[in-house]
């Protein structure tokens, strides 16, 4: 069965992209950043705050939300965006990053995952179906197939398992999922992942391989976890060329805002990334004219906004030398101010992305932006 078109393309600037992607819950703008709430929520930040700072998708965590509250509760409460009050589309991952990044409590084999618990070490086991009723379960309106994400370095064997695997467990995932949805009648869009770290005929196979399912998206994963961002972009580059005009593509865990423009410049779609919101957290903003770390002691009598040029309500409002304080003072307010101020910012540069790919203009925007940002705050 051929898969469904939920990407329509508005306009094109040299490889760069601008298009929208259609969900149950509603319509996104590409380039997109997707936020990320890891058990439900963005941290320090409300669903009100999300939709205030322009944010269109949220990205949800399965491994996280499996383990807390569980799927149970979730989907009894009508689905993740229902429970969190979100009520716009949703994408979870297929917690093949959490088996990547928690290799000590887990054990990969051809057939599952056997994991355990960061919480309180029970034993769990994911399989490709398991994955599948989970995330159906969440209710996410874009879910994503199964895979695994190898570490950096990786030798070509290991990256070649990996590959393997994502394959398979891609094939299995979109057998189960057409069960579900045929059980459901609720649509759920399924997202292929091509991995294959920085072997290009690897990546090669990985994609065609992929691909053969026919999926309505694309994911790419396995950058971004170590590599230099020269290899990033070299197997980006190689990448991109493999995966169709017509289906929204997405660079997983891909964060920093030079390595968001140097994607949309090859034609990616989509992103997400805790990092505006994680280093928020802990005293390092993102600003037009590059990070600050606002809880440095130079910034103690600064009565400047964290962003000069940003006319989000924090910058409208607050002083460094008050958000530093408050983060001093272990007081929340200040990671919710940090965070909020973070989140617009990102917001706000998909928006000024997107509009310059629709005026023909994005290079000389990725320029201006790029010459401001690397001069650094003072």
């Amino acid at each position: 069965m051929k898969s469904p078109e939920i990407f329509n393309l508005q306009a094109t600037d040299n490889a760069a992209r601008r298009g929208s992607v259609t969900t149950p819950h509603g319509t996104f703008q590409t380039p997109a950043f997707m936020p990320v709430g890891t058990s439900g929520a963005v941290k320090a930040l409300t669903s009100d705050d999300l939709e205030e700072c322009g944010a269109e998708i949220m990205l949800g965590n399965t491994y996280h939300l499996y383990l807390r509250p569980g799927t149970d509760i979730i989907q009894s409460q009508g689905g993740l965006a229902k429970f969190n009050g979100w009520n716009k589309p949703t994408l979870t991952d297929s917690g093949g990053f959490q088996v990547f990044s928690l290799q000590d409590i887990s054990k990969i084999t051809d057939d599952d995952v056997v994991f355990k618990s960061h919480h309180d070490g029970s034993r769990h086991v994911f399989t490709a179906e398991k994955v599948m009723e989970i995330q159906h379960a969440i209710g996410a309106d874009i879910i994503m197939a199964f895979d695994q994400c190898v570490p950096y370095p990786a030798d070509r064997k290991l990256a070649q398992q990996g590959v393997q695997r994502t394959f398979d467990w891609g094939r299995r995932c979109v057998a189960r999922h057409g069960e579900l949805s045929a059980e459901s009648g609720q649509p759920r869009y399924l997202f292929g992942i091509v991995q294959g770290s920085v072997y290009e005929d690897l990546r090669t196979l990985s994609a065609e391989q992929i691909l053969s399912l026919d999926f309505p998206g694309y994911a790419i994963g396995g950058l971004s976890v170590g590599e230099s961002k020269q290899d990033m972009e070299k197997m980006l580059a190689h990448q991109i060329a493999y995966l169709p005009q017509d289906k929204p593509r997405y660079l997983m865990g891909v964060g920093y805002p030079e390595d968001i423009l140097m994607a949309v410049s090859y034609g990616i779609d989509m992103f997400d990334c805790v990092l505006p919101t994680r280093n928020a957290r802990t005293g390092n903003v993102f600003t037009s004219e590059g990070q600050i770390v606002y809880r440095n002691a130079e910034y103690a009598n600064d009565d400047r906004p964290l962003d000069v040029n940003c006319d989000c309500k924090v910058c409208r409002r607050y002083s460094r030398a008050y958000i530093r304080h408050l983060y001093k003072q272990s007081e929340i307010t200040g990671m919710v101010l940090a965070s909020y101020h973070s989140t617009y910012f990102y917001q706000n540069l998909m928006r000024g992305i997107r509009e310059a790919i629709a005026e023909g203009r994005f290079d000389s925007f990725r320029s201006e932006f790029l010459a401001r940002y690397t001069r650094g705050a003072a």
